[in-house]
Parts: C-alpha cells; structure tokens; sequence
C-alpha cells in the first residue's frame, strides 16, 4: 500500500511541475524540449500551406481560365517556398473567415493583401509590413465633380459596394452613416458595379482603386495621394512560435534589403 502511495504522489507531483504534459519531450536528465516548431514541420513535410482569398487584385487573383492564383502575394509566396526549400499548396479562405481557418490550421500563413491592424494582432501574429496604404474611393469619372470627400460620399442615395469581413466593410461602417451600404461577397464584382451604376461607390485600399482605374477607363481611383487613414500590409500567422516568426521576419527583411519587393511592386502594382 505504501508503494502505490508513493507512485501516486510521484506521478501527482510530476503532472503539477509539466513534466509529463503534452507541452514538453522529457528524456532522462535532460531539460523539457518544446514541442517542433511549424518552421521545422513545413521543413519536414516539404510543403508551405499559403491561405489565401483569390478576390483582391493585385495581391491574389484566383484566374478563372487557368484555375491558378496570380497576382503580388501570390509570386510572393513562391518565392518563400523557393527560400524554404519547399513546396507551396495554396489553400483558399475568406476575409470573413480568415482568423477563423488561420485557428483551424488550415493553412501556415495567410499572404494576400493583408491589412496589419491591433484588433487581429490580438489573436494571430502579424509579419513585419511591407507596403503602406490606406483607404480611398473608386468611382465613376462621370462623378468626379460630385465626390471630392468622405463628406461627399456620406450622403442619403449614395450606394456604397464593399465586401464583408474585411477592413474595408469595417471602415465603411464605422465612417459612413447616411450612405447606404451594399454588401458584396465577392470583392470582385464590385469595380464593375460601380462603373455599371448600381453602385457610386467603392471605398478599398488605395492600391486596389488604382489598380481597377487602370483597367476601366470609366472608374477613376480619388485621394490616393491622401488617403482616409494608413495603413500597412503584412502576412498572417499563428502566435507563440517565435522561430518560425523569426525565420519568415528575417525572409522579408532580405527581400526588402535585395529590392525584391520593389521588384514585385513594379510588376504587378506600377
């Protein structure tokens, strides 16, 4: 009897200190050894799981002819894989459920035109930034002289196209109050909205609206050069890694110190 009590207070004692939790690999005299970081796993496993929405031009664009995403992030990502040593498997997610698949373990990463804000930083990890920007109007060229603010956007008949889930529904609500908003669930279609009139406006990053007034010579991007507010774009991760943080923040200052996101940039956004 008092050599099963003394195993169970052994065993009491050890589940208290963590020694035998699943947190920790104990072997003989040695120190806990953490569980493997993501970083070794994506190592061990040959492949980088890149999450990513496909409906934001110029970052990530899901090509409906070629079925293959393309786009700023998109070259981004293969060029990671490349200094990993890996391979890249792009996984599709939403703006509405992008914090929500990143928990899931759907994907590694999630790079695609990314706002950095406090609000997701309080359950993921964001990377460090690589382009700034800000929010700014896409609208009809036949309505330049009728939008020259946010003043003059929030107004009743305005119709306001923006996609859920994201920082842009979120700076429209929070900033337009007369204006009607219109939900879209695909980010995609409401450039043409606009131009087509069943929308005025559409409120996005400055370097969407350029990117779209380029292609349509009816839409034209305004406040560009002064946005609503700034902001930076970063890539999403999981917290409580601090090697794989590491590895992918040193990844992006080497792609910043050899030009390689100017390069990126110029191809796909100047």
């Amino acid at each position: 009897m008092q050599k099963r009590l003394a195993i169970f207070m052994l065993t009491l004692v050890l589940l208290i200190t963590g020694f035998v939790t699943g947190s920790y690999i104990q072997k003989g005299d040695a120190q806990p050894i953490k569980k493997m970081s993501r970083l070794d796993l994506i190592v061990d496993q040959g492949v980088i799981r890149v999450g990513t929405t496909g409906d934001y031009k110029p970052f990530t664009y899901l090509n409906p002819q070629t079925k293959e995403y393309e786009g700023y992030d998109i070259d981004a990502a293969k060029m990671l894989a490349k200094d990993l040593g890996v391979k890249v498997k792009f996984v599709k997610t939403t703006w509405p459920t992008l914090m929500s698949d990143l928990k899931a373990n759907k994907f590694d990463i999630a790079m695609g035109g990314i706002t950095r804000t406090l609000e997701r930083e309080k359950t993921a990890h964001l990377t460090l930034p690589y382009i700034k920007d800000g929010k700014s109007p896409l609208i009809r060229k036949a309505d330049q002289d009728r939008f020259k603010s946010l003043a003059d956007i929030d107004q009743q008949g305005v119709k306001i196209g923006v996609n859920p889930g994201g920082t842009n529904e979120k700076f429209v609500r929070e900033n337009l109050k007369k204006a009607e908003i219109v939900l879209v669930q695909n980010n995609l279609e409401i450039p043409n909205m606009v131009a087509e009139g069943k929308v005025d406006v559409m409120i996005t990053d400055s370097t969407e609206a350029r990117y779209y007034a380029k292609q349509n010579d009816k839409l034209l991007a305004i406040l560009t050069e002064n946005p609503f507010n700034l902001h930076q774009k970063g890539y999403l991760i999981n917290r409580s890694d601090v090697d794989y943080q590491n590895w992918i923040n040193l990844w992006m200052e080497e792609m910043q110190l050899h030009g390689q996101f100017k390069a990126l940039e110029k191809k796909w956004i100047n």
